[in-house]
């Protein structure tokens, strides 16, 4: 049975409620459109009963706005009654693209400027709402997950912050380090892998790709992000590859040990299709040297596999590998803000996770286990089977 046609077995926790900030605007009306259908569509004799009072709606998104001052001070506004409703908070801390005055000059938000926005909402919300669930795609302030000197520990700070202010659940997608939930042990923290929407994207625009562990191989382009490429090799029954890079500790350039190499570990990838999989895309210069090293050692095609694409020195440096031949695909997701020049690369994929955030959110406002949306391993078989068996 698709998740989508599920059955109704619990009451909903509250009155389904959506609030996209304005940096998740496109996202947000993604997913309500997804859940406007399911609810329109699924058949129950409980619809009709008190207890699912505005289960079916034109649409569940709820009117917030943050409105700024002339000195760049903001406030949170809800536009309508939430007493009551099951809310589900949507914030992209990394979208740049918006701006406000501040004293006349035009500021781009920062990842602190949305965050603060978030918490505006919350406090808007003014404790009336049953459950307040916040989804973060990208965790704020994760990569500051640890101390490796006299540091602030942001990340942990920040999900303090928001349980203290009443948030119940909070939704993440590959976490830069998972452990850093250690913060707020009592309340919900979940983060997800997209690891089967980059097969399914993957296996709709590439139509020869043999997935067995003599054609195909996952690569970590370094050693901390080996736990989630063996999770991605485990489900699809391929071998591993792992590259480390010798630094030169005696020099900093630009506040780096500079790379001295990049070291591989694993077997040939001669004439194999291979994944590079990480959290992200920030400059882009680990992935590229990687996927030079893996086409110097005579890989067939290189795919690059990250769940946020920064791409924080542009493209013009992933367009010239393009077209040198050294990556064939790049496939990032929609869960952060994504330029018009990136969408209208040839080599770059975009993996729609609206649905996904709609399993989601339809699971929880049911009460419903996550543990099956959470772990793709039948979803990827029954995909794979398609995909072998000619299906498209």
């Amino acid at each position: 049975m698709l998740y989508e046609e599920k059955q109704i077995e619990t009451i909903p926790v509250g009155p389904l409620g959506l609030i996209p900030l304005k940096s998740c605007e496109t996202l947000g009306k993604k997913v309500d459109a997804w859940l406007t259908g399911w609810r329109n569509e699924r058949e129950s004799e409980h619809k009709s009963t008190i207890a699912f009072a505005g289960y079916q709606r034109d649409s569940y998104i709820v009117g917030a706005r943050t409105p700024r001052f002339g000195s760049g001070e903001g406030k949170g506004e809800i536009l309508e009654s939430v007493r009551g409703d099951d809310l589900y908070i949507l914030v992209d801390v990394c979208n740049y693209s918006l701006t406000y005055s501040l004293s006349g000059i035009q500021n781009h938000m920062s990842p602190d400027d949305h965050y603060q926005d978030l918490k505006r909402v919350i406090a808007s919300v003014g404790g009336k709402a049953r459950r307040i669930n916040v989804i973060m795609p990208f965790l704020y302030e994760s990569r500051q997950h640890r101390r490796t000197g006299r540091e602030s520990l942001d990340c942990a700070l920040a999900l303090q912050e928001l349980t203290s202010m009443g948030v119940e659940n909070i939704i993440t997608f590959d976490a830069h380090d998972p452990r850093v939930q250690n913060a707020i042990p009592l309340k919900g923290f979940e983060t997800v892998q997209p690891i089967y929407q980059f097969i399914k994207h993957l296996l709709k625009h590439e139509k020869d790709l043999q997935i067995d562990s003599d054609h195909m191989m996952v690569i970590s382009p370094d050693e901390g992000g080996m736990g989630r490429a063996v999770f991605f090799a485990n489900v699809l029954g391929l071998d591993l590859g792992m590259f480390y890079k010798r630094r030169d500790y005696t020099k900093i350039i630009n506040g780096r040990n500079p790379i001295v190499a990049h070291e591989f570990l694993g077997a040939s990838v001669e004439g194999k299709d291979v994944i590079i999989i990480d959290d992200m895309i920030s400059s882009g210069e680990s992935m590229l040297d990687t996927a030079k090293e893996l086409k110097r050692r005579k890989a067939r095609k290189v795919f690059i596999c990250t769940t946020f694409g920064l791409f924080t020195n542009g493209l013009k440096k992933f367009d010239e590998y393009y077209e040198n031949g050294v990556i064939d695909r790049v496939l990032t997701t929609n869960l952060i803000y994504q330029t018009q020049e990136l969408l209208s690369k040839p080599y770059y994929i975009d993996v729609d996770m609206s649905k996904y955030i709609a399993l989601i959110i339809d699971n929880l406002n049911h009460d419903s286990s996550l543990s099956e949306l959470l772990n793709p391993t039948k979803m990827m078989n029954r995909l794979l089977e398609r995909y072998r068996a000619g299906e498209r």
